[in-house]
């Protein structure tokens, strides 16, 4: 037996869980465990990618300025402000590593994103989780918790596994709330699928204790390749870019972000599909006596009775080559999450999601 000891925390880290990709026995299955986006990226994007592999053996930028002056143009940003990573996890790591240690808490709410307590154990600190209020985040439990330990709070809005969201006057609360000690991540993963919503980039340059991050892996299709973003005060992205490796983003990815977030005629396809069919799939499954809070994302949290009947339905639409996600390890046991698929996805859910209720009638 070894004699190395990993840093306080690591062992108590829970391994992260990706959606399921296979089902034994069935040949042709329906992912909707991993909210991607059914439609795939914008042909911009695929063309960069295919006009980049002849260059593979030429290192990328380290500085990524091509992408993020792309990302300031689209979204009306300072470059400067803006630091790229391998995904937004990346970016939310950078953040904890360079701001908690031990002694130092991280909150993060009921219902977050399981990789918010992840990050904090892996800087050595303690992960807090606050209350929600019928799987919203809650405003007033959050700054009832803040105490002089508390470093970071994630806030992923519109929430995942939930799909709610809170108003752009409560995260200003709870930013104008937070003590001079503590920075706020607003965690904006799902924010394209928000007409209009600028996923608090307006907070964030109002005030130096916000920082958000977005990602190219949901609406922009590019979940395969890794990119996302963040934006902060000039002098938090100093600190970031210290501990960010140099060549933490190929050159495919660079070219494949930049054509992805300038085709935003594609972005406004893909959140109308997704609107239209979010809804739908909502409307009939509550028909059918399976409710779902309004989401806002590009998937429905859709709930059982108790336990049993979702994991039972989960089993059954398994077996009809659907995968959706179970949902237990985020304190959701009786519920699961479903990605909005194109049209006959949604319409593959709603008819084996009926067959099992008359089966058990």
């Amino acid at each position: 037996m070894n004699q190395f000891t990993p840093q306080p925390g690591i062992m108590d880290i829970a391994l992260y869980q990706g959606g399921k990709a296979h089902v034994d026995g069935v040949a042709n299955v329906i992912k909707l465990s991993s909210n991607e986006n059914p439609l795939g990226p914008s042909p911009a994007a695929v063309e960069a990618i295919r006009a980049t592999a002849a260059q593979a053996h030429r290192y990328p930028s380290t500085d990524h300025a091509e992408l993020r002056a792309a990302i300031g143009a689209v979204h009306g940003l300072d470059p400067d402000r803006i630091i790229c990573g391998v995904g937004s996890d990346e970016v939310l790591q950078f953040v904890a590593q360079a701001y908690t240690g031990p002694g130092d808490e991280v909150i993060y709410t009921e219902h977050g994103f399981s990789m918010y307590p992840i990050l904090a154990r892996m800087a050595g600190a303690t992960p807090v989780q606050v209350p929600e209020r019928q799987r919203v985040v809650d405003v007033d439990a959050i700054l009832a918790t803040v105490n002089d330990r508390t470093r970071l709070v994630f806030l992923a809005n519109p929430a995942n596994p939930t799909g709610t969201m809170i108003s752009e006057a409560e995260v200003t609360r709870l930013a104008d709330g937070l003590p001079g000690h503590v920075l706020l991540v607003l965690d904006g993963a799902y924010a394209e699928f928000v007409e209009g919503f600028d996923g608090g980039a307006a907070l964030v340059s109002a005030r130096d204790n916000v920082i958000m991050t977005r990602t190219f892996s949901k609406i922009y299709g590019l979940g395969g390749l890794r990119i996302g973003w963040g934006y902060a005060p000039r002098e938090i992205i100093d600190v970031l870019n210290r501990i960010r490796q140099p060549f933490n983003l190929s050159t495919m990815q660079l070219a494949a972000a930049e054509a992805a977030v300038r085709d935003q005629d594609w972005v406004a396809q893909c959140r109308e599909q997704n609107t239209t069919w979010r809804a739908w799939l909502a409307a009939r499954l509550a028909e059918l006596g399976v409710p779902s809070d309004v989401s806002c994302a590009n998937f429905i949290l859709a709930r059982f009775s108790d336990q049993g009947e979702a994991e039972a339905c989960d089993l059954f639409l398994q077996s009809r080559g659907l995968i959706v996600r179970r949902v237990a390890g985020y304190n959701l046991p009786q519920a699961l999450r479903i990605t909005v698929g194109d049209e006959a996805g949604c319409r593959a859910v709603v008819d084996a999601v009926r067959a099992f209720k008359e089966g058990r009638a």
